[in-house]
């Protein structure tokens, strides 16, 4: 199916820019094994549970009132809907570069690496997939939302704004399970919650794999600034051994180390 677009969607304007991608050691190495790509189930963001969900400050402008026992009902409908709607979205990450940071190194790749690349490039690489794929930036906050029309790709490319140092550039798969089921927030006496109650079956997959070609994604390979020069050598090795001829280096901030947190 190739890319497409979505509404509001957001990109640079610099279809060259500089994007990073941080990981631990143990994903670096799956994904020069395998050359693939691992695109994450919306709803399984460890770190941010209300993934894909209406920020709070949106879902006050909805009219709804959280007081009144018909539009509480209506409103957690609403967020419970959404909860599994997400359940078809499929993220990979990255980062749009501007400089190094401690915050997202620790965050991130503590341990690991930085695989680095091109806006355009990812791109490329999504645009020969038979997916429903989509490539764009988040936004961070709320106020882009008010008084526009809900919509489900507003929000599974919005994030709250403690985030917005992440700067994220987020790829998107869209692989919708007709027999997901969408009313697994209603209970047996018909209570309505926020989240599902259940898992979706086993078929909504927790994630899934898109080979790539490594050689023309990746423009070199960052290691982590808290890595010894012998990791930095095995990283070569192991890139070597693959039969990539990738530059791999240590981060700039390295030479910091000694005062870094």
């Amino acid at each position: 199916m190739g890319l497409e677009i979505y509404p509001d969607q957001l990109e640079p304007q610099d279809k060259d820019v500089a994007i990073w991608r941080f990981m631990n050691m143990r994903k670096f190495r799956d994904l020069i094994t395998t050359a693939e790509l691992y695109f994450c189930r919306a709803d399984l963001f460890s770190n941010d549970e209300r993934e894909g969900l209406p920020p709070e400050e949106y879902l006050a402008t909805l009219g709804l009132n959280p007081f009144d026992i018909n539009e509480r009902q209506k409103l957690l409908h609403t967020i419970g809907s959404d909860a599994q709607f997400r359940e078809g979205f499929y993220i990979n990450c990255w980062h749009l570069f501007r400089e190094e940071t401690c915050k997202m190194w620790k965050a991130y790749g503590d341990d690991g690496v930085a695989i680095c690349s091109r806006y355009g490039l990812l791109k490329l690489a999504l645009s020969t997939m038979s997916d429903r794929a989509y490539l764009g930036l988040v936004r961070y906050g709320a106020q882009h939302l008010i008084g526009q029309r809900y919509n489900i790709f507003r929000l599974i490319t919005t994030k709250r704004i403690e985030y917005a140092a992440e700067q994220e550039v987020r790829a998107l798969l869209w692989i919708i399970d007709p027999h997901a089921g969408g009313n697994r927030h209603i209970d047996a006496d018909n209570r309505i919650h926020p989240l599902p109650l259940t898992p979706p079956p086993p078929n909504v997959l927790r994630g899934h794999r898109r080979r790539v070609d490594l050689g023309t994604l990746i423009t070199e390979i960052i290691v982590s600034p808290w890595a010894s020069s012998t990791t930095c050598d095995q990283v070569k090795q192991f890139v070597h051994d693959n039969r990539y001829t990738i530059s791999v280096r240590v981060s700039d901030l390295s030479r910091y180390q000694a005062l870094l947190p």
